[in-house]
């Protein structure tokens, strides 16, 4: 079998950029409407999306292959990275800050040129305190073939086998000194779409492939418009990783990639979508909060906070009267005053009756 990196002209992929231009204009406009979003909330609501974004897509993407990392443990060291104060009970654990030390450093430093230096940290960090990883920081060196294969129903197929060992650094100075030059000449969402394949298709490492590769969408994205690019694209791509993983799998024997650069323009543009419904849940979480200052009570507060931490899906199933009793440690009969006050005032709906009742966040959003 004959794999696209064993191709002639590789690593010359070939796509036509005309079909992507609407989707790059809008791409565009949707970035000027961030950036305008941003300058007009607050600096603790500016701090809360990045925190929000950065942990989305950490978690996402771990998630993707197969990693569940503590959402709270990570959001409290991306926190402390940015001098923001964690909450002073929560213990960090090493996988969560390692990741949380990865997603800051591609955020702050999305504008330097990529290294083989730069990757090897970023691998160190993926895989912080991690010593089953033999080749940890640096290229796989391994003999054996660097294979994908999935063993499902008890009969193994390779889907994909990498470049040998022996050739991944000459393959991976070539994909720097592409990426590094393709800068200003390429569209923003093809050489996002290209940036992955291509380093898909070398796997230089031995673990962390996935991750680190869709990190370098990001550093693509921000480098792009000249600022971080604040949208969790491993969040889409989770949601729909069937269809991530066959489109990928289109393209390990040609190098015609014309299927997969539209399917990942329209995963950044959806990915973009759900930023700006977070930007503006924070917004309007704002908006709560000032027009009700002085006139909730500190348990009130307490729980609106919890329920908002939770993002715009809110609590899954909706908030019960047993949550509110939890996260305040009230009575059932203040708990019961507090939530018909809030219903009152429109922060909250109600769904269900007697012990199927829920509580939503009533947002205009």
């Amino acid at each position: 079998m004959v794999w696209n990196w064993q191709l002639p002209n590789w690593p010359n992929f070939i796509y036509e950029s005309p079909p992507i231009i609407p989707k790059e204009k809008q791409f565009l406009l949707g970035v000027g409407s961030s950036f305008a979003f941003l300058k007009s909330i607050g600096e603790q609501e500016y701090h809360q999306f990045v925190v929000e974004i950065l942990s989305m897509e950490g978690l996402e993407s771990s998630k993707i292959e197969g990693e569940l990392l503590d959402r709270e443990s990570l959001q409290s060291s991306i926190k402390q990275h940015f001098g923001l104060k964690p909450p002073s009970h929560h213990r960090q654990k090493h996988k969560e800050s390692g990741m949380a030390d990865l997603l800051c450093n591609v955020y702050e430093q999305f504008d330097q040129p990529l290294t083989h230096e730069m990757l090897y940290e970023w691998h160190s960090k993926l895989f912080t305190d991690q010593f089953h990883i033999t080749d940890r920081g640096k290229y796989r060196t391994h003999p054996e073939p660097m294979q994908i294969v999935s063993n499902r129903h008890g009969s193994p197929r390779v889907f994909f086998e990498a470049p040998p060992s022996t050739i991944v650094w000459k393959e991976m100075d070539a994909f720097i000194a592409w990426f590094n030059s393709s800068r200003n000449s390429e569209s923003i969402l093809c050489r996002a779409a290209l940036a992955h394949v291509y380093f898909e298709s070398i796997h230089p490492f031995e673990d962390g492939n996935g991750r680190i590769g869709r990190l370098l969408v990001e550093k693509v994205l921000s480098q792009g418009v000249g600022k971080p690019v604040l949208i969790a694209v491993s969040r889409i791509l989770e949601k729909n990783r069937k269809l991530y993983y066959a489109a990928l799998e289109r393209c390990n024997q040609t190098l015609e990639i014309a299927h997969w650069v539209e399917f990942f323009a329209n995963v950044i543009l959806e990915a973009q979508e759900e930023a700006m419904g977070l930007l503006s849940f924070l917004i309007e979480k704002s908006k709560i909060f000032i027009k009700f200052s002085g006139q909730l009570n500190e348990r009130q507060e307490k729980a609106l906070l919890r329920i908002f931490s939770e993002g715009p899906s809110g609590f899954k199933g909706g908030l019960s009267a047993e949550n509110y009793l939890a996260i305040t440690k009230t009575s059932r009969a203040t708990a019961t005053r507090d939530l018909v006050d809030l219903l009152n005032k429109g922060i909250l709906r109600k769904t269900g009756e007697l012990r199927h009742t829920r509580y939503w966040l009533q947002l205009e959003i």
